[in-house]
């Protein structure tokens, strides 16, 4: 790897804003693809509360900065700073990567691409299917966009713990993608229990059970999931979170939030790049700090 080159008058600056930030995962992937890559940039972490959000913008741009990541919880407000944005971040409501091109900030949402990755090896399976989604936050709308736009889905449940939040979500995609096949349950195990069962796919699209709070899950019902479903949990700390446990021990196919996290970092080195990053060699390293 060449660094001799790094860190001087020519190094193209990345960042993420969030706030809290010290949890991100992003500068690892990110950095150890620019050393892989041999470009000359560097990613930082830059924690900015929410009434800093337009000063802070203002502050990349008077910078020069290339590019940033958005994280929670500015990835709905930060769209008024923008130029303008990409059509899944516009029909979602919600930007998580920006590009910086000669003071003009453009905005998309790469969690898209993370999802479709993630879910296209189970394409055919899912097509034509009733899927349910856990959550009505930011997640869950990247998530609904994708289900709609990607894959024939027939009929998407939501479940929430407050109702009124996911009857919103629901009038939403009903105007904004007139997909009218959306039916809304709130949180109430057991009465959840044979929606989810009934469903091809199931998607918790919240943070419960994310690292520290490990034991947490949105479900301990295991007649919740049935052997020829599949699983998808957008948390990737831990690997394998106890909503996965639970539906694996059931005999569904599982997958964590691992491959949808790289593949949307993947998107946005990109954008950013103009190169492709070293999703394997990321992946592997990922996985191995995750595991040890």
């Amino acid at each position: 790897m060449q660094t001799q080159n790094k860190f001087n008058h020519t190094t193209q600056i990345i960042g993420v804003i969030g706030h809290p930030i010290k949890h991100s995962f992003s500068p690892l992937i990110f950095n150890i693809s620019f050393e892989l890559n041999e470009l000359n940039y560097i990613y930082l972490p830059f924690d900015v509360p929410a009434q800093n959000l337009k000063a802070a913008v203002k502050g990349m741009l008077a910078l020069g900065i290339k590019g940033f990541n958005i994280t929670l919880p500015h990835k709905e407000k930060i769209v008024q700073y923008l130029s303008d944005v990409s059509e899944e971040a516009s029909v979602i409501g919600a930007v998580n990567t920006v590009v910086n091109e000669n003071g003009l900030l453009h905005g998309y949402n790469t969690d898209v691409h993370g999802i479709i990755e993630t879910l296209n090896p189970f394409k055919e399976e899912i097509t034509g299917s009733e899927v349910t989604v856990i959550g009505a936050g930011g997640a869950a709308r990247s998530v609904i966009y994708s289900l709609i736009r990607h894959f024939k889905i027939e009929r998407i449940n939501i479940i929430n713990r407050t109702a009124q939040i996911a009857e919103s979500l629901k009038d939403y995609f009903s105007a904004k993608m007139l997909f009218n096949n959306i039916k809304v349950y709130e949180l109430i195990p057991p009465d959840v229990v044979n929606v989810m069962h009934n469903s091809k796919l199931i998607i918790n699209a919240t943070a419960v059970g994310m690292s520290p709070v490990e034991d947490d899950s949105v479900t301990t019902i295991e007649n919740s999931f049935r052997k020829d479903q599949i699983v998808f949990d957008i948390v990737y700390n831990p690997s394998r979170t106890k909503f996965l446990e639970i539906a694996e021990s059931q005999g569904a196919t599982v997958l964590n939030g691992l491959k949808m996290f790289i593949e949307q970092g993947s998107k946005s080195y990109e954008l950013w790049t103009g190169e492709k990053m070293p999703v394997e060699k990321i992946y592997k390293t990922l996985e191995s700090y995750l595991n040890s």
